[in-house]
């Protein structure tokens, strides 16, 4: 009874996104990654015939960019595929997705699943080799999440804190401004 509850703890559920592309049209999704985090993206065109080859007009074109526009990730005219790399750079990252031009129109079906973090572990695999029986394997997640989640607070500190720096900023200058500008009214002779 207790190896079913851990079992169905352990199945995660589909996080991987659906979307269709029309032909000429680009489609770019965003993640917010932290800095050393890694990444892992797996994309595939859905075939419209479910048996048979996949039609020429079916193929997308896929870049993955960094918050300063350094290719990640780059493939042309594929019907699969996938990407990991640890960030390099704090900040939104861009998977973008574009088809060519088709006379007649053709709509592609894209899956897109992209992970970070701890979510990007291939836990079947950390259980195979270390040979971890169920509790053991939650348990390291559990540590990981734990992990995740206290570095996420320190970076949600560290953003707060250049929040409220830059508030006063502005606040010291609004009141140098008015300041300023009630200074230059009364020597005016308002």
């Amino acid at each position: 009874m207790l190896a079913l509850a851990v079992a169905s703890l352990l199945a995660l559920p589909a996080r991987s996104l659906r979307f269709d592309l029309q032909s000429g049209q680009t489609k770019c999704i965003s993640e917010d990654i932290k800095l050393h985090a890694m990444a892992v993206g797996k994309y595939t065109v859905v075939n419209p015939a479910d048996s048979g080859p996949l039609p020429d007009s079916h193929r997308v074109t896929v870049r993955v960019t960094s918050p300063y526009g350094n290719n990640m990730h780059y493939a042309e005219s594929v019907e699969s595929g996938n990407f990991a790399f640890t960030a390099n750079e704090a900040g939104d990252y861009l998977a973008c997705f574009w088809t060519p031009n088709h006379k007649p129109a053709a709509t592609v079906t894209l899956e897109f699943d992209w992970r970070t973090g701890v979510a990007a572990k291939d836990w079947t695999n950390v259980a195979k080799k270390g040979q971890l029986d169920l509790m053991e394997l939650e348990l390291k997640k559990l540590g990981d999440t734990v992990k995740s989640i206290h570095d996420e607070m320190f970076y949600l500190r560290e953003r707060e804190e250049e929040m409220q720096d830059m508030n006063r900023t502005t606040n010291s200058r609004m009141a140098w401004l008015s300041f300023l500008s009630l200074l230059i009214g009364c020597g005016r002779g308002f």
